[in-house]
């Protein structure tokens, strides 16, 4: 059974400037997906690098090598991306220098990400730097990056987001995002949570602080986010049909950002509080959260700290910037429409992922902390949160 057709619609409705600039021909989400993506990839190109790591090597890299061999693909190389110090695969200028050096060595006609974020990260960046396609095959429904430009890099400790490359295709195999450990598909569902605060983020912005907006974009984002919220019976059972959705779900998110050109649709204060704990990690040396985990539950403490601005009448104080202060029943309307701390808690828990801060692991200090300092983390952007610091 087929469960990509909300996105085929989304893309047919499309202008063709806009599809030719998305530069994805094909996405597939099937059980079986994966000889699909042997198939394509074999008509396609003849040398192949395929980019995984131990355990995503495990769950779909093996079975691709031999379905590729089984094509009579004869040049197939695989890289493992090795894991830091304390034994996580990131994103920073270390793997993509061994990625890099393996692809010049190899000189592939295309990369094949397996894998979760990180890999495609890696992959996404190098593709870009050495002029590559890459292809993307999930191995668990846990981000909504997949099919997005963005790479978000770490520099010398720092989170960046640089824009580069999306997939030609994606092929995601149920069967395999099925079996992903339950903590990766709930950190899907949290990644996909977050669309309440970072659609309320991006309307805030764009009334207060003129920032660039695309109401198709919104409309994508918060569909994808309403279908998954609908399915969430059958996501927390594992069932076909809800794995399906939160991966359609995902892929939208990031097909609203590649026609946006830019993060806003599905990232907002939330993330930033995210990219903050993240950095704090990996300055202390500490072994990195799920981010979609860590979206879920930052979304809980941007949501609460909403709401209790709303009822406290933030946007009416003296200090508070002039189009905040013009805006302010527009922006509380807003504010009511995202769910309660207690209500996204509650979604969190069901699916079986992390649902406070204190289950997930971070310190109260560097919570507090973060909801002072995160909005410096793109400062660019303008933020309920943004506000609420710039203005005390």
């Amino acid at each position: 059974m087929r469960y990509e057709q909300s996105i085929i619609s989304i893309l047919n409705g499309l202008d063709q400037e806009t599809r030719e600039s998305i530069g994805m021909d094909t996405i597939v989400i099937e059980a079986g997906a994966l000889s699909k993506a042997a198939s394509y990839i074999a008509k396609h190109f003849s040398s192949v690098m395929i980019v995984v790591d131990d355990n995503t090597y495990r769950v779909a890299g093996k079975q691709l090598e031999q379905l590729l061999a089984e094509q009579q693909v004869d040049r197939v190389n695989t890289v493992f991306i090795t894991p830091n110090h304390v034994g996580d695969v990131v994103a920073d200028e270390q793997s993509l220098v061994e990625l890099m050096l393996a692809a010049k060595q190899r000189q592939p006609d295309v990369l094949v990400a397996v894998g979760s974020g990180t890999i495609h990260d890696i992959t996404r960046m190098v593709g870009y730097t050495l002029e590559l396609p890459f292809i993307s095959i999930p191995t668990a429904p846990s981000v909504d990056g997949f099919n997005s430009k963005g790479a978000p890099i770490i520099l010398r400790g720092e989170k960046k987001t640089i824009v580069s490359i999306g997939p030609n295709a994606v092929f995601a195999d149920l069967h395999i995002l099925k079996s992903a450990p339950r903590e990766l598909i709930a950190a899907g569902f949290g990644d996909i949570l977050g669309k309440y605060t970072s659609l309320f983020d991006w309307t805030f912005g764009r009334i207060t602080n003129e920032e660039p907006y695309m109401e198709q974009a919104y409309i994508i984002t918060k569909q994808a986010l309403n279908r998954c919220v609908g399915a969430v019976e059958l996501i927390e059972q594992g069932e076909e049909q809800g794995i399906a959705s939160l991966m359609s779900g995902l892929i939208e998110s990031g097909i609203a950002m590649l026609i946006f050109g830019k993060s806003h649709p599905a990232s907002g204060a939330e993330h930033h509080v995210s990219h903050y704990w993240e950095m704090d990690f990996i300055k202390k040396g500490k072994r990195q959260l799920l981010h979609g985990a860590k979206v879920g539950v930052s979304c809980t403490m941007i949501a609460e700290l909403y709401h209790q601005l709303s009822a406290e009448d933030f946007g009416l104080q003296p200090d508070v910037r002039e189009s905040v202060r013009n805006h302010w029943q527009v922006i509380k309307r807003g504010i009511n429409d995202i769910p309660t701390a207690n209500e996204l808690r509650a979604l969190l828990a069901k699916v079986g992922g992390p649902a406070t801060i204190e289950q997930l692991g971070i310190a109260k200090e560097l919570a507090e902390q973060a909801l002072r300092e995160a909005h410096r983390v793109r400062p660019e952007r303008y933020t309920l949160l943004h506000a609420y610091n710039t203005a005390r």
